[in-house]
């Protein structure tokens, strides 16, 4: 597998992150012990060093698990996870949300259950709508300067409260914000109107879930398999309409022109858009089957074939300024040379 650097920091992280939400059965779906570590030390095998849990997988058995696997070797892993939702079904009003109370005292569990001293990447695992930003930002600075968390991330909050929370921290002189965790996909791309560009502007580490669409685009579920499906009740995404159903279209078709597996098409797709997608497997056949994600490289014309298959209408005010550019050049727009990089 092969590095990348993560963001404006100073972290090598491996292509692909395993996620582990599915170990553990607190949920009444997911993986043993025994097959937890299976997946655990094959991603280490073949050159995996970046983990995301949350204290809410499985009910605190994900972190409990990834405590007794990192054993000796803590000091080679980018170890993260999350608070706001709190450890069990009862967690209660002051171990949820976002307030620095729940902050302070999910980290000091979450740092019990992993077995370790500290949190390479603390992420805020969703806004809570009532926490203001700052309280935010200044909980995890607090965080990094104790040492009990090194980097600090967003997960799923929308673009102008973390670029809010960025610039605040900027100004403050607080630790930065590092990195933002969001849904990305060839059946999700809506990140791409507000919070891919922030993003890229503040130069901050992306990471996306549910880079499979749930499995949509592995195909399973058109061969009948039911996977979380039945385990969970639910699935992220399913062919609901005409453009879902015309990407999985476009990955069945290049995986049978490529001899390549749907999934790993899928997961090469959100490789090439510069993200660090995270898999999620359940099985060690599953595990597999992502790894080899990372040694596919599609072409350019592979990836504009999926790109016009998912495209979808960014909206306003992205299509006014579209219409505008030659207007905002002068009427010159061919001649100018612009820079590669964002405004912010």
């Amino acid at each position: 597998m092969r590095y990348r650097l993560f963001g404006r920091t100073g972290l090598r992280v491996s292509t692909l992150a395993l996620g582990t939400g599915n170990f553990g059965k607190g949920w009444g779906y997911g993986s043993d012990r025994d097959e937890a570590q299976q997946i655990y030390s094959r991603y280490r095998e073949a050159g995996g060093n970046f983990i995301d849990t949350a204290d809410q997988y499985q009910f605190g058995q994900s972190e409990e698990m990834l405590g007794g696997f990192i054993g000796g070797v803590r000091d080679d892993l980018i170890l993260t996870t999350k608070f706001s939702l709190g450890a069990s079904p009862t967690a209660g009003l002051q171990r949820t949300g976002n307030s620095r109370k729940a902050m302070i005292q999910s980290v000091e569990s979450s740092l019990k259950r992993l077995g370790t001293d500290r949190i390479d990447l603390l992420w805020v695992h969703m806004p809570d709508g009532v926490t203001p930003i700052d309280e935010i930002a200044r909980g995890l600075d607090d965080l990094v300067r104790s040492g009990k968390i090194l980097y600090s991330g967003l997960s799923d909050f929308p673009a102008w409260r973390i670029a809010t929370a960025a610039t605040l921290a900027e100004l403050q002189g607080w630790a930065p914000v590092s990195a933002v965790q969001l849904e990305y996909s060839l059946v999700e791309r809506t990140a791409e109107r507000e919070l891919l560009p922030m993003a890229a502007a503040f130069q901050l580490g992306v990471v996306s879930w549910s880079p499979l669409g749930g499995g949509l685009l592995t195909g399973k579920y058109r061969k009948g398999e039911t996977g979380r499906a039945e385990g969970l009740g639910a699935v992220i995404h399913s062919e609901s309409d005409e453009r879902k159903t015309r990407v999985v279209d476009e990955v069945l078709a290049l995986a049978e022109t490529t001899g390549l597996p749907p999934g790993q098409i899928a997961l090469a797709w959100v490789l090439a858009k510069g993200t660090l997608p995270i898999i999620g497997p359940r099985t060690p056949a599953q595990l597999e089957d992502n790894l080899g994600a990372a040694q596919v490289q599609l072409t350019p014309e592979q990836v504009r074939g999926l790109d016009d298959a998912s495209a979808f209408p960014l909206g306003f005010p992205h299509d006014v300024v579209a219409g505008s550019a030659g207007s905002l050049a002068g009427g010159m727009l061919e001649r100018v040379d612009f820079p590669g990089w964002m405004v912010k």
